[in-house]
């Protein structure tokens, strides 16, 4: 009778070996082909079918991160056992040093653990009661990533080394397939990293092609007048920033300079600052140029395109002519302002980026706002740091000094050897009102240049005469002029912010002086010289 039982017995073992080497193999040739889309779901099977086949309660995969936390990721329990929880820490910390060793545990009846395993003990009560548990870490390259536990409620449960030895082929086989899963989320990421920076390099080197030929091709500021040497103080005062800054001026005044020697000063500096005309873009285009837009976003939209400032991330947008923004983009701008976030066109999704915002304007925001065609909130998130520069007629000592640079210019791009310019022509020059300012005087020099054929340069000067022989358009009377046109806008307010002085570039004591030179007095008005 002992014989035959223990005869059965061995048989049974047997079958069952069968059996759950049958189920190894199947769960084997299931992840074999699997898409890397349906392991976690295969894995969820593949726990059912084990916590089935061992007649025990829950089997559960946690995930080491790299600062050594425990995270469920996959779980499957019987009808009424509680789940385990989302995170291990602190909750059991032998068990949780003899994961980070890559030691195999497994104990009956926990009513056996040592005091030593009293919080062991503890976990298992508040989970509901556990009464024998296993688990199996599982490590890649010397490094412990994850582990798989067995647990039974109902009864105690011996764990012998021959299923030890199964279930760990098992877990293998499960290690495996989330590896698998695992390196190709990683190659995932970079490859849509690598696509991010591929569409931002074009997006950049699209518009620096757009940027070669910059205004002025010298990298200095060239000028030694008061006003342009606040200027450059100014300039440097905020370029050690990442303040938004308001770059205002005449047209023609050299903002886009301004703006890159900013930029060029700045931490910044190793990227490409991106330049946008809010005036040159059209209006049914310009959002999906600042902003971006997803293929078939609106009618035309073929591709995907990524915006100026997902280009700009990390470096400098150049904000052109920023009065001319439609009002309707005005409270998107101003999002990305405030909080650094914006979406593509045809996309939901918040894009997070790191831009510093310069603008320039060559209008009177100020008035804008007041005649509700620029918004007051943008208006003073641009106005952080206010730059003015000035007009060429303001700074008429470096007339001579900008002639020469542009001249110096020319003559390596034409191939010819400048010795002198006339005395008539720089005179000329300096009285010139110069509307157009330094890109009219280039202009000027530009085609004197390409009609010269000595060593001496003459220079057309438009409206020359007239400038030369009225006597209201001494430079006295110039500047008495435009200083009464500063005061009208200031209503006579000489100091402070926004003042005449300040607007001017000079100091109110100085201003006062010009005034008593100059004999301005504040009944004079604009309308009347």
């Amino acid at each position: 009778m002992d014989s035959d039982r223990n005869q059965k017995i061995i048989e049974g073992a047997q079958i069952d070996r069968l059996k759950f080497e049958a189920l190894l193999s199947d769960l084997s040739a299931t992840f074999i082909n699997v898409h890397v889309s349906e392991v976690d779901g295969k894995i969820e099977q593949g726990l059912r079918r084990i916590v089935e086949f061992l007649g025990i309660d829950r089997s559960t995969v946690w995930k080491v991160s790299p600062e050594g936390k425990m995270l469920c990721t996959h779980s499957f329990a019987r009808a009424g056992i509680k789940p385990p929880p989302d995170v291990i820490s602190n909750m059991v910390p032998v068990w949780e040093t003899m994961v980070h060793h890559g030691e195999i545990f497994e104990i009956a009846d926990v009513d056996e653990l040592p005091e030593s395993q009293w919080r062991e003990k503890e976990y298992c009560r508040e989970q509901g009661g556990i009464k024998s548990i296993m688990f199996l870490p599982a490590s890649v390259g010397g490094i412990v990533v994850g582990f798989i536990t067995f647990v039974s409620y109902a009864a105690k449960r011996a764990w012998p080394e021959d299923l030890i030895n199964r279930l760990r082929l098992l877990w293998d086989v499960f290690t495996n397939a989330l590896e698998r899963k695992l390196a190709d989320q990683k190659i995932q990421k970079a490859l849509e990293e690598i696509k991010i920076l591929k569409d931002r390099l074009e997006v950049e080197n699209l518009y620096l092609r757009d940027q070669i030929e910059i205004e002025y091709k010298h990298e200095e500021i060239i000028g030694r007048s008061d006003v342009i040497r606040r200027v450059l103080l100014r300039l440097e005062q905020v370029a050690v920033t990442d303040s938004t800054v308001l770059i205002l001026g005449e047209t023609g005044t050299g903002k886009e300079l301004i703006a890159r020697a900013i930029h060029n000063s700045g931490s910044r500096r190793n990227r490409a600052m991106i330049k946008v005309n809010c005036a040159a873009l059209p209006s049914a285009l310009i959002e999906a140029e600042l902003f971006g837009r997803e293929k078939g976003a609106y009618t035309g939209a073929v591709t995907k395109q990524i915006g100026r400032f997902e280009a700009a991330d990390g470096s400098t947008i150049f904000l052109d002519e920023i009065g001319d923004l439609p009002l309707e983009l005005q409270a998107k701008l101003l999002r990305v302002i405030q909080e650094g976030q914006f979406e593509r066109l045809g996309n939901p999704h918040p894009i997070d980026v790191d831009v510093r915002v310069i603008a320039a304007t060559n209008r009177n925001l100020a008035l804008a706002v007041k005649e509700g065609r620029f918004r007051e909130d943008l208006y003073y998130r641009l106005n952080v740091f206010p730059i003015s520069v000035p007009p060429l007629r303001e700074r008429r000592e470096d007339i001579p000094l900008l002639v020469w640079a542009m001249v110096e210019e020319f003559s390596r791009n034409f191939d010819k050897k400048i010795e002198r310019i006339s005395k008539k022509s720089m005179e000329a020059m300096e009285l010139y009102q110069w509307p157009g300012n330094i890109r009219e005087l280039r202009n000027v020099v530009e085609r004197a240049m390409i009609l010269s054929n000595g060593p001496s340069l003459i220079v057309d000067v438009p409206d020359i005469s007239a400038a030369i022989s009225a006597p209201s358009l001494t430079i006295a009377e110039m500047e008495r002029r435009h200083i009464i046109s500063v005061l009208d806008r200031t209503r006579w307010r000489v100091r402070g912010k926004n003042g005449a002085a300040d607007i001017l570039g000079l100091k109110p004591t100085t201003l006062d002086s010009k005034m008593k030179k100059l004999s301005i007095k504040r009944n004079d008005s604009a309308s009347e010289i």
